[in-house]
């Protein structure tokens, strides 16, 4: 039986790093900020990284990085980019067997444009990451004691079956949907998040799913939709957690950044892993602010995450207060 399977996307990622790209204050994109360079201009590019992507694999790294029993349920190409991630967490350790490859769609692909701070703007192909079906899943096979499941390109159907064949398997879900998800609102995702142990978002995600501005509130919202941990994190300002009776704070580590992309992961993983570990969300909040403040300081989603147990006194630079 394994610890944990990851559920979701697995891409591979180029990232692209230029001084060519400017930050744009209007208000003709959402948030009021774009990143730029001049049309029909040639940009230089300082440096390109390339690494394998995606919440499934991402994730599926950091469980084995710590010792646990990881496996992947996600889709690739019949492709170079598919056989490189499969190669990569083979190499982890993590069991692949259902990885599938499609002999239909490519490979998922995101090219990254890192500004200078490590801010990105993301450009997604989900190829094969986007075709999931439960076909695709050799359900006999999915013997865990939890999934971890991120986006899966708004496959409520898919998503329903899943959290159906946890419940009755008695699989706590620990659940990061996707922008394609959450797109769906509250009334249609409700009966899926009362399932989920542990339910995670970044503030604007949680924002937008309850309607609701300040950290209090929107805990407020999610605890009565969902009984177990709910987590929202808010980048440099840190995490929080409601255990539905109490508001947890966690304070972000200041590193200096690189890049921001695959944070989210890294800190929904390792507070799942510390979960796992220990079942205790204050281990598990600590592992995730260490997990996630490592990612920020190398390029690439994995580069940076724990490679191992952190010590006791990394641990302890981890602060957590009561806010409720």
């Amino acid at each position: 039986m394994f610890d944990i399977i990851s559920i979701g996307a697995a891409t591979k990622d180029v990232f692209l790093i230029s001084k060519g790209f400017k930050l744009v204050k209007t208000q003709q994109f959402k948030g009021g900020l774009g990143e730029c360079f001049a049309y029909g201009s040639k940009v230089e590019i300082g440096d390109i990284y390339f690494d394998t992507g995606g919440g499934a694999t991402n994730s599926a790294y950091t469980f084995a990085n710590l010792g646990l029993n990881a496996s992947i349920v996600s889709k690739v190409g019949n492709d170079i980019y598919g056989t490189e991630i499969m190669h990569v967490l083979a190499h982890k350790g993590v069991d692949t067997r259902n990885l599938n490859p499609d002999k239909t769609h490519k490979t998922a692909y995101s090219t990254i444009l890192v500004v200078s701070g490590g801010d990105r703007t993301i450009l997604v192909y989900r190829g094969a990451s986007a075709n999931f079906n439960e076909q695709d899943f050799n359900w006999s096979k999915l013997q865990a004691k939890w999934f971890y499941i991120s986006s899966l390109a708004g496959n409520i159907s898919l998503l329903k079956k899943i959290f159906a064949f946890a419940k009755k398997k008695k699989i706590k879900i620990a659940w990061n949907p996707g922008s394609e998800e959450l797109k769906l609102g509250a009334s249609k995702l409700k009966t899926l998040i009362k399932d989920a142990y542990v339910f995670n978002l970044n503030k604007e995600e949680a924002q937008k799913l309850t309607g609701k501005k300040d950290i209090k509130s929107i805990l407020k919202a999610i605890d009565k939709m969902s009984p177990g941990y709910n987590i929202v994190t808010d980048g440099a300002n840190g995490a929080y957690l409601s255990d539905g009776i109490l508001i947890y704070h966690a304070n972000a580590l200041k590193v200096p950044v690189v890049n921001t992309t695959g944070a989210g992961d890294a800190f929904g993983s390792g507070f799942c892993a510390g979960m796992i570990l220990k079942n205790d969300w204050d281990y598990g909040l600590r592992l995730a602010i260490l997990n996630s403040a490592g990612t920020l300081t190398a390029m690439g989603a994995k580069n940076g995450l724990l490679k191992k147990i952190p010590k006791t006194e990394d641990l302890d630079k981890v602060k957590i207060q009561i806010i409720r």
